[in-house]
Order: C-alpha cells, then sequence, then structure tokens
C-alpha cells in the first residue's frame, strides 16, 4: 500500500497526486512512467512521472480523469492509499546536448514534457517548449514550465489564453522565422503528434514522439502495446515510449486505441450509476 501525500486540482478534471513510493524515485528518470492499481479490484493504470524526489521518496504524477479508473484515482485524497504501484518503466528520454529544442506538450501531455524540458535545459540545450489546451480553464503548469525553458509559447482552440489555434501554428510560425531546431519532441494526444511529424518531415526536422498506447503489463509480455514503427512491430513498454515521429504508424495506433471505446463507455457508465445508487443510499 502507498501513502497519498499530497493532492490538489490544477483544473478541471486534471489531478496532482504526490505518492510515497521510495522504490520508483531510486531508479526515475525524465521520460520514465508508472503503473498504479487503485486497489484490490482495479486496472494497470499507465502513468507518466512527472516528478520525483529522491530523498523523500516521493513521486509525482498529474492525471486527467477520463475513464473509470481514473474517476477511481481522483476519488482519493491525502492520506488515502494506493493498492501498487509499479516501475519505473519505459527507457528514458536520451539527454544531450542537441543544441536548439522544440518540446511540445498537448494538454495532459505537458507533465510529460516537463522533466525532459529541465534535463535538456541542465545539459546546455536552448529549450522553446509550446503547449496546447482546449481553453484557459484547462491551462496547466505554466510557471512550471517557465523555470525549465528559454520561452514557453502557448495555444488554445479558443484563443482566451495565447495564439488561437494548434500547437502546429506556433511550430509553422517558428520555422517561418527561421528559428534554428536542431530537435522536435511531441508529447499529448496522437492526433497532435501526428500533425507535428507531418509537418516537421516537410523540413526533415528531427522529431521525437512519446506514444500511449495500450497498456497491460507494461513489461514486453503481453504484446498489447505493439505499434508499427518504420514497418517494424515495436512494444511501447520495452522499446519505448520514445520513437522517430517520422516513422509510426500513426493511422494505425489511433484504431488499436479506439477498439474498446464501446466497453470503456459501459464501465464509465456503470461506475457512474453505481456512484449515484451510493450517494441515493447514503
Amino acid at each position: 500500500m502507498y501513502e497519498i501525500m499530497g493532492k490538489k486540482e490544477l483544473a478541471k478534471d486534471i489531478k496532482f497526486m504526490a505518492v510515497k513510493a521510495p522504490h520508483i524515485t531510486y531508479n526515475a528518470k525524465a521520460g520514465n512512467f508508472i503503473v498504479i492499481i487503485v486497489d484490490e479490484k482495479g486496472e494497470r493504470i499507465p502513468l507518466t512521472i512527472y516528478d520525483w524526489d529522491q530523498e523523500k521518496g516521493i513521486v509525482y504524477i498529474v492525471f486527467m480523469e477520463v475513464g473509470t479508473s481514473t474517476k477511481k484515482l481522483g476519488q482519493l485524497n491525502k492520506g488515502d492509499y494506493l493498492y501498487a504501484i509499479a516501475g519505473p518503466f519505459g527507457n528514458s528520454f536520451h539527454i544531450e546536448k542537441y543544441g536548439n529544442v522544440v518540446i511540445i506538450g498537448g494538454g495532459v501531455g505537458t507533465p510529460a514534457i516537463f522533466p525532459i524540458a529541465r534535463e535538456l535545459k541542465k545539459a546546455g540545450n536552448k529549450v522553446i517548449s509550446i503547449v496546447g489546451f482546449r481553453t484557459k480553464e484547462l491551462l496547466i503548469l505554466k510557471n512550471e514550465m517557465e523555470t525549465v525553458s528559454d520561452n514557453v509559447l502557448i495555444a488554445t482552440n479558443d484563443g482566451t489564453f495565447g495564439k488561437k489555434g494548434l500547437v502546429t501554428d506556433i511550430l509553422q510560425d517558428l520555422i517561418n522565422k527561421g528559428e534554428k531546431i536542431d530537435l522536435v519532441i511531441a508529447i499529448g494526444p496522437v492526433v497532435m503528434m501526428k500533425a507535428v511529424s507531418d509537418l516537421t518531415k516537410k523540413y526533415n526536422l528531427k522529431t521525437i514522439v512519446s506514444l500511449n498506447a495500450m497498456m497491460i503489463d507494461a513489461t514486453g509480455m503481453c504484446g498489447v502495446c505493439r505499434v508499427s514503427v518504420g514497418g517494424e512491430t515495436k512494444f511501447s513498454c520495452v522499446d519505448g515510449p520514445d520513437f522517430d515521429g517520422h516513422l509510426v504508424d500513426f493511422d494505425e495506433l489511433m484504431i488499436r486505441l479506439s477498439a474498446y471505446k464501446d466497453k470503456e463507455e459501459e464501465s464509465l457508465h456503470y461506475c457512474r450509476l453505481n456512484k449515484k445508487i451510493k450517494d441515493e443510499l447514503k
């Protein structure tokens, strides 16, 4: 059992949580992820590590309540316990001095780019961070990203904050202005990572994406997280999660991610109905 040391709401349905898990923080690196099980009957939830404190043994995560399991996680509070946490999993991001790096986060992909941006900055890179959200109300970690970036550029779909439009619009602006770019990193919704990769391919800009494929055991044994990269089958949990964005078959990935949408909706409906009955019985 792992104690929740702190929790707060960053935006609507987006939660920050601090969990006591020394075995995670001992080996954690930028780009790693963990797997959480909320209770004895819970499913495994893969979540990117936002930050960690090795001395205190605390790992920090940011997640959005979308399905049944993340909603269950979001209902827990400081002092509650998680049933299990495993990890860290995945290959950490390869940090070196690339030069000028543009790192892009879409929505709750922003927490995932934070530690990578920090380590790239420490390695002597110029870091331009682009973050995108649907609206100002969902904007998170702006101040935190500013501490690890030379410049933070923000886009919102509705124009309520920063530039109206998409992260690719800002990236295109940088390219048009002649900004020297040695590496692009994109983490977020698959459709966003695909759009970024399609754009950078036109300009032959090296692009790394972090794939959020479906996952069960996170050790490469189940094969659920398989993705096609350069015509070869890879497992995002052990071969990734980072891959060359110009080689990823995003269309296949999106089809696989939508395979159980009806079951996810059914589970969420049952969860809401069950909570309503419990509330009425109180």
